[in-house]
């Protein structure tokens, strides 16, 4: 299994996707999961119950994706913010997909349909990054650039780093 963390932009679904896709394997994503979980998007559970409960239903999910996903995981970008994942990634490869602010900025669209970035998400964003980075740096064991790069060229860094 191969996991993919990273702020919100760095491309996880769009490079997991292609992954899996080179790989033969399944591609998962928490935040995926949580919404089927959930039963509505992640937008609604922030404002019906709240991060608190947003996180509770995060650690459920990134734990039963462990331990049931063969293939290429994508985590939420806050998903490391809980010791439990943390921990929990020790003994995978886990690929930090790092990303600075212009790119990231350009990617999420303004924040849209992320609840975290709903007000001022230029500013909001380059916090989140600035909490995160130790974070994703602790849990990685291998970290591949994003900014400018093709997904092709970003799959094609990625591939030799897993142990098959």
């Amino acid at each position: 299994m191969c996991v993919l963390v990273g702020a919100p932009g760095a491309g996880k679904t769009t490079i997991g996707n292609a992954l899996a896709a080179a790989l033969g394997v399944e591609f998962r994503d928490t935040d995926q999961d949580i919404e089927r979980m959930a039963g509505k998007p992640i937008p609604e559970i922030f404002v019906d119950e709240g991060e608190a409960h947003f996180r509770t239903l995060e650690r459920a999910a990134v734990a039963a994706a462990l331990a049931s996903c063969p293939g290429v995981l994508a985590l939420g970008g806050g998903a490391i913010l809980a010791e439990e994942n943390r921990v929990a990634l020790v003994g995978h490869t886990v690929v930090h997909l790092s990303v600075e602010l212009v790119d990231a900025v350009k990617r999420v669209d303004l924040g849209a349909g992320r609840p975290l970035l709903a007000i001022n998400p230029r500013a909001t964003l380059r916090y989140l990054m600035e909490q995160r980075r130790p974070l994703y740096e602790e849990v990685a064991t291998a970290t591949v650039a994003t900014d400018g790069r093709t997904r092709e060229e970003i799959v094609a860094d990625i591939l030799p780093l897993l142990v098959r």
